[in-house]
């Protein structure tokens, strides 16, 4: 499937195909110790939440191809969202994503900066193109955020008319996610040990969406009072036994 694009957009002939199983992937090592952290949250409270359906694909670091001008161009952001995607045959495994061919749009890609890296802003309209331009132009994401944990930093871009608009949050701090239904914003705090910045998700009601160890030390606090509970009453029986003998 080819898609000829605006003049505005240099011309660009895109080509939506599979990835050759020969072509070796870009193997970069992680630019920020907190950047699998950060991903692997956002997917647990979707996940805490039963908000992920086997048809979604949702990775990290993973592979989004378009052959641009017959060159192939990979991009990896830190995470994704894809609403629907086609099934892979049994016992394959899927290695990358080319949007149209195998499934519906990438709906959502999120960059996670590092000390050392600003290629997440990078228009460049020339092969290997930017991520910012490769995003914007040729998948068109619909929503592109950049997230900053050391300096608590978010921005949401969302594609009108074309173009990335940045977004403002409302008076909690949060954006609004249509996509997911959820809005997202910045929660500081302790997970597996490291206490920073997080990307959190909330419901439209407001409402946190914890993720699994949360909900499981909240299970863990409601079977403690429950015990607590069932052992005051048990006392309370005993001594009402002992005052009011047979």
């Amino acid at each position: 499937m080819i898609l000829q694009l605006t003049p505005s957009t240099q011309n660009l002939v895109i080509t939506w195909e599979k990835l050759p199983d020969d072509f070796v992937l870009p193997d970069e090592p992680v630019e920020n110790i907190q950047q699998p952290f950060v991903a692997a949250a956002l997917t647990d409270a979707l996940g805490e939440a039963s908000l992920i359906t086997s048809e979604m694909l949702i990775a990290s670091n993973f592979g989004l191809v378009a052959k641009v001008n017959q060159k192939t161009v990979v991009k990896a952001p830190d995470w994704l969202f894809v609403p629907k995607v086609f099934p892979v045959p049994q016992g394959t495994l899927r290695r990358s994503y080319t949007p149209i061919l195998e499934g519906e749009p990438v709906a959502i890609v999120m960059a996670f900066l590092s000390e050392t890296d600003t290629g997440e802003y990078s228009v460049r309209p020339t092969y290997p193109y930017g991520k910012l331009y490769f995003y914007e132009h040729i998948l068109k994401v619909p929503v592109y955020g950049i997230f900053d944990p050391a300096s608590s930093l978010l921005e949401v871009r969302r594609l009108e008319a074309g173009q990335y608009v940045l977004q403002q949050p409302n008076n909690e701090g949060q954006y609004s996610i249509p996509e997911l239904n959820l809005s997202l914003g910045i929660w500081y705090g302790n997970r597996l040990g490291i206490t920073t910045n997080w990307l959190r998700w909330w419901d439209q009601g407001g409402n946190l969406l914890l993720w699994s160890a949360e909900k499981a030390e909240q299970e863990r606090q409601r079977a403690e009072q429950e015990r607590q509970r069932a052992e005051i009453a048990e006392q309370e029986l005993e001594r009402l036994r002992r005052s009011n003998p047979s």
